[in-house]
């Protein structure tokens, strides 16, 4: 027996919340508002475009980090499916924050700044951040108790949703951090 197989829920419990405080204490470090600048919060904020996105309790992007819960699932699954569920949900959670963190240094926000249609992105606000752990967990949870062919189909039909609605979703998301096409970003931008 190894000694993540001897963390009892409740330390499994207080190692994620102390996973999440220090993402959040992290980002307050980096100077990100702990709330939307606007001084409101909000449960759902709609219009990408607008300057309170990535600032409310969820937006557009909420599905992505559902679908990062759902991959993340599948990755703990295959390198670590002798250690109980509790331990690779703190896995997924460590990769999920640490996605976060980097999502809102200087590089990345530049980077989505001169890549995508994020024109005048400033990084997430912490409570906006922190959702989106919450959002990934709710991922990883349905992913742990869902067929495989569910959690499939719910991620292709999110993925889709998401490239409907607003011309933008995980899949493109990270292609257009990494590879920049000069048609996508026109089709995302509405031409």
């Amino acid at each position: 027996m190894t000694i993540f197989q001897r963390l009892t829920p409740r330390a499994c419990l207080f190692i994620g919340l102390a996973i999440v405080a220090a993402t959040a204490a992290t980002l307050l470090a980096f100077g990100q508002p702990a709330i939307c600048n606007c001084g409101v919060v909000r449960l759902w904020q709609g219009d990408v475009m607008s300057a309170e996105n990535s600032q409310q309790l969820s937006d557009w992007y909420s599905p992505s980090h559902f679908i990062h819960g759902l991959l993340f699932y599948a990755l703990m699954w295959l390198l670590f499916r002798r250690q109980p569920v509790r331990v690779r949900v703190l896995g997924a959670m460590l990769l999920e924050c640490a996605w976060e963190i980097l999502e809102n240094t200087p590089m990345v926000i530049n980077r989505y700044r001169e890549a995508t249609i994020a024109l005048g992105y400033s990084g997430d606000s912490v409570i906006n951040s922190v959702f989106d752990v919450l959002f990934m967990l709710l991922g990883f949870a349905f992913a742990w108790r869902m067929p495989l062919w569910v959690s499939v189909a719910l991620g292709l039909f999110l993925e889709i949703l998401c490239a409907i609605v607003i011309r933008d979703n995980l899949t493109l998301n990270v292609l257009m951090l990494l590879y920049p096409l000069d048609s996508i970003l026109q089709w995302q931008s509405g031409g």
